[in-house]
């Protein structure tokens, strides 16, 4: 046998998914969808979820047209890291509500040979890239991003509207603080005003 030759081992590589877009674009429903491969596929799968999401239920992911998957709670990012050893496959929703420590964690989680599907927010109801999605979508080996529908003319749509009076980045909610809008009929509200984008 030749002395110079090496004998390589390779571990299961890992990668990061993301799916983003406005609200009510199917983000969840994507995320729910690619879970429920993985486990027709024999993967062991986990799903968790921030604590602040408690819209529709305390313990699953859910989406605007109600479809569901069984999730975790967590407060951080740095828990998801402690619940993944056994698995192959992590789903994470709402990743917009995270901290940027959400990037090194999903780094790790893929470098560790890990499926990390991300799906959340790009753009927070002022059309701004909203942390810590930006990030995670330069690192990410696969992007969705999803469309919903402009409630006002019907165009595809890939902004969020607020609908109530508020400035607060994150407000929790759904149609009652919520519409989708394309570029065009976007608006923000400036001093009280509502000013094009």
């Amino acid at each position: 046998m030749n002395e110079n030759l090496q004998i390589r081992t390779y571990k299961k590589s890992g990668h990061i998914e993301v799916i983003c877009g406005s609200m009510f674009s199917g983000k969840t429903e994507e995320l729910i969808r690619r879970i429920r491969r993985a486990e027709i596929a024999r993967q062991r799968v986990k799903v968790f979820k921030p604590k602040i999401d408690n819209r529709y239920s305390e313990f699953e992911i859910v989406s605007h047209n109600e479809q569901s998957y069984p999730s975790e709670v967590v407060n951080n990012a740095e828990e998801i890291l402690d619940k993944c050893f056994d698995v192959d496959v992590i789903g994470i929703d709402e990743a917009q509500f995270f901290e940027n420590d959400l990037v090194q964690i999903c780094q790790n989680l893929a470098d560790s040979g890990k499926r990390v599907i991300v799906a959340g927010l790009d753009q927070d109801y002022r059309a701004l890239p909203f942390e810590p999605m930006p990030q995670l979508l330069a690192i990410a080996e696969y992007i969705t991003k999803t469309l919903a529908v402009c409630v006002v003319c019907g165009a595809q749509a890939n902004r969020t509207q607020r609908v109530t009076d508020s400035d607060e980045q994150i407000l929790v909610g759904a149609k009652n603080h919520y519409e989708a809008r394309c570029r065009l009929h976007h608006m923000i509200n400036i001093d009280s005003k509502k000013e094009a984008i």
